[in-house]
């Protein structure tokens, strides 16, 4: 099980990229078009550098559902092999069943 504050941290960082998303947005917009002045673009970028930095969708790390663990995490199930293999032996996944050949 991942520490409390790790998934806290995280949770905290996705909430801050949704609030900012059309922000940051709009701003990537400007700076990108070619038509605005350097003036315009310029302050743009510094707005941008200006927000927080857990509000960039980058900072935002993939962690298991189930225990919070960051590594080996499948993104179709959002849960980690270890999780999906406890809960497949469980039989708690409908559909799989352990391999053998």
């Amino acid at each position: 099980m991942a520490k409390t504050s790790s998934i806290e941290k995280n949770e905290k960082r996705r909430k801050m990229a949704k609030q900012f998303a059309n922000r940051r947005k709009k701003l990537k917009a400007v700076i990108q078009n070619k038509q605005t002045s350097m003036e315009d673009r310029f302050a743009a970028q510094l707005k941008l550098a200006a927000m927080p930095r857990n509000s960039a969708p980058t900072r935002i790390r993939n962690r298991c559902e189930v225990t919070g663990r960051p590594r080996a995490y499948y993104r179709k199930l959002k849960m980690s092999r270890l999780a999906l293999r406890e809960l497949a032996n469980l039989g708690l996944i409908p559909g799989m069943v352990k391999s053998s050949w």
